[in-house]
């Protein structure tokens, strides 16, 4: 081999999320080159081959199989032996190790046997007893410990990591697009991966690898799978391989099997509403909900290293979260942390499917990464309750525009215009519609001119706890454009604006919107120079006409202990406000108790609540003449 002669070595990277019945699972299979050096060449792996030039373009092919029923755990007291709830199989649950234990000691009872954390291996030691046979003692009784969601070895080790130099060694192809029987013509993998071809895909007989083929059964050759019933309780093993686009050759293949498929989630519990006093008369009545809930491009293990992996993944998150929603029946749904491919992909069909129709705004940044990991807000209304009349958006950045430029006068390219533009514009929007009723209100003895329609906005401030003034600014810039919204349309519009602020009930946010100002000395007005140009008006202009409640406080009294319960946070940052003079707050659900929120993990998100938040939930009705 001429040592001049460029060297790759292709790698074939190939993930699975831990599978749950209901929510789709899909491959994270990657294949890629590396350009090696002289002393890397006489090198591989098992998942990786050496060639004379980097990959060509390829594309997957996936087959899916559901293998045998498997003892979860030896110890006869666990609960897991009988449930695959996902809340008895997180590493809340688990005892945080997150790690399956094996019993090597031969002269136990219970050599081999499997328990499914450390608790239940101690436990189980107990009832075990020391049995004569010929086999020599293991050097160590200790247990061997392995990763939930961990390959298996025997099946990855089946995986193509050829040591040829060059593509020869793989002399079987199909051409692109056709079924494909994965076929390895090498001395250390099987010729027919799914068992002899002469059994067909999951038939009988065994292969070299001491395995009875018929205890895996294939179930699918698409890239994406939804586990169900059947499949709970059993590991799935999933057979990627890489076909070169042009020829269709096999260019690698990898094998890995999942964990146990963990069954549905169960419901979430029912949130009962408090009741505020009533008054007598009113109009329409309408059920509003607020949620933000966690984009995945913010669902990272970094940020919530106490919840499982497989708890973060959106498919999973959102199987919870749709239910939660539509749970409660509501009319009207603010949504804020809703990712644009998201909202296309999922959100918006399931909650088509469900009854609501809507609209969405994106954040103004761009995506990070691919096309759509970026968030935004999504409004939600029932078809059946209201009609769409009028649609619009604000973007922040847009109004700090208009601000530097044609209020203050500055050039935005200028030191001082560019400085404030900079910290003002960090990409945040707002949402607003007009609904009305789809079966509007006649006039009455007690309401003798109805009104039949309702503002909703929707939005989500910037969330740096350090850049109060920033978040006040925001706030005085939306109502002002909402005064000018709503007063153009009658002085009459019940308004509602609801979204996670990012401000707690002590900051000048929280002011502003309850009392229509903001105190001379409150220090979200008084940040210093540190904190980079004053953004803020005089303090007298830091005002609005609006008459605004907080739906929580009204209803309950005081606002909630928090709306975000995370390690690092808990407190309230979420709101519902309403115009005081046309809306009448019905009903209010509470928030749950610690205890409640806790029970299936340390903080949120957690397998029973699948955001870092927590949803507002408001019986409102409209009401006429100042009552209130």
């Amino acid at each position: 081999m001429n040592s001049k002669e460029s060297m790759y070595s292709w790698h074939l990277s190939l993930r699975v999320d831990r599978p749950v019945e209901g929510c789709t699972i899909r491959p994270h299979s990657y294949m890629y080159g590396k350009k090696l050096d002289e002393r890397d060449k006489s090198s591989s792996s098992h998942h990786s081959k050496i060639c004379h030039e980097p990959p060509p373009n390829h594309e997957f092919s996936y087959r899916w199989f559901r293998g045998p029923t498997v003892e979860p755990c030896a110890y006869e007291g666990c609960p897991r032996r009988t449930s695959f709830s996902p809340h008895d199989w997180s590493k809340h649950a688990l005892g945080g190790s997150g790690c399956s234990l094996q019993c090597v000691s031969t002269q136990s009872s219970l050599y081999k046997s499997t328990f499914c954390n450390a608790s239940c291996f101690v436990s189980g030691w107990k009832t075990q007893y020391t049995i004569q046979n010929d086999v020599p003692q293991a050097r160590s009784s200790t247990p061997t410990r392995s990763r939930a969601g961990s390959y298996a070895d025997d099946d990855d080790a089946r995986s193509v990591g050829s040591t040829n130099s060059a593509r020869s060694g793989m002399s079987s192809y199909n051409p692109p697009g056709t079924p494909r029987e994965i076929r390895v013509d090498g001395p250390n993998t099987p010729r027919n991966i799914g068992g002899d071809s002469s059994q067909g895909y999951g038939g009988g007989g065994s292969n070299e690898y001491g395995a009875q083929s018929h205890e895996w059964v294939e179930i699918s050759r698409a890239e994406l799978y939804i586990p169900h019933a059947d499949d709970v309780g059993r590991k799935l093993k999933l057979e990627a391989a890489a076909y070169s686009v042009e020829s269709g050759e096999l260019l690698m293949h990898r094998v890995v099997k999942t964990d146990l498929v963990l069954s549905r989630t169960p419901d979430p519990e029912k949130r009962n509403l408090v009741t505020a006093k009533s008054a007598a008369g009113g109009g329409a009545r309408f059920r509003i909900v607020t949620y933000n809930i966690l984009a995945e491009i913010y669902a990272t293990q970094q940020q919530y290293p106490y919840a499982d992996l497989w708890s973060l993944s959106w498919d999973f998150r959102f199987q919870n979260i749709i239910r939660e929603i539509v749970d409660v029946g509501p009319d009207i749904v603010c949504l804020q942390e809703v990712q644009a491919d998201h909202y296309e992909s999922h959100l918006y069909n399931a909650m088509h499917e469900a009854g609501f129709e809507g609209v969405y705004k994106q954040k103004t940044r761009q995506s990070m990464g691919m096309t759509g990991k970026v968030d935004g807000c999504a409004l939600f209304w029932r078809r059946t309750k209201f009609h769409l009349i009028e649609s619009y958006s604000i973007e922040f950045n847009e109004l700090a525009q208009r601000q530097v430029t044609t209020v203050m006068g500055l050039n935005p390219r200028s030191e001082e215009g560019a400085s404030i533009l900079n910290k003002l514009s960090k990409d945040n929007v707002a949402q607003l519609v007009v609904l009305e009723l789809a079966q509007q209100s006649m006039a009455s003895r007690t309401n003798r001119d109805p009104i039949n329609q309702v503002c909703i906005a929707n939005t989500h401030l910037y969330s740096n706890k350090d850049c109060p003034d920033v978040k006040l600014w925001q706030t005085l810039h939306l109502l002002q454009e909402l005064e000018t919204f709503v007063m153009a349309r009658g002085t009459n519009l019940p308004l509602m604006i609801c979204g996670d602020f990012n401000s707690t009930p002590e900051s000048a946010v929280y002011d502003l919107l309850s009392r229509q100002a903001v105190h001379p000395g409150h220090p979200d007005v008084n940040t210093g120079e540190e904190n980079g140009p004053n953004v803020l008006p005089d303090i007298m202009s830091i005002t609005h006409s609006h008459m605004l409640g907080s739906v929580y406080s009204s209803v309950l009294g005081e606002e909630p202990k928090f709306t975000n319960y995370t390690q690092q946070f808990k407190g309230v940052l979420d709101y519902m406000w309403y115009s005081t003079q046309n809306l009448r707050s019905l009903s209010a659900a509470p928030i749950p108790d610690e205890s409640v929120l806790t029970r299936h993990g340390d903080a949120l998100p957690s397998t029973q609540y699948s955001s870092d938040h927590i949803m507002q939930i408001s019986d409102m009705q409209i009401v006429g003449g100042g009552a209130r």
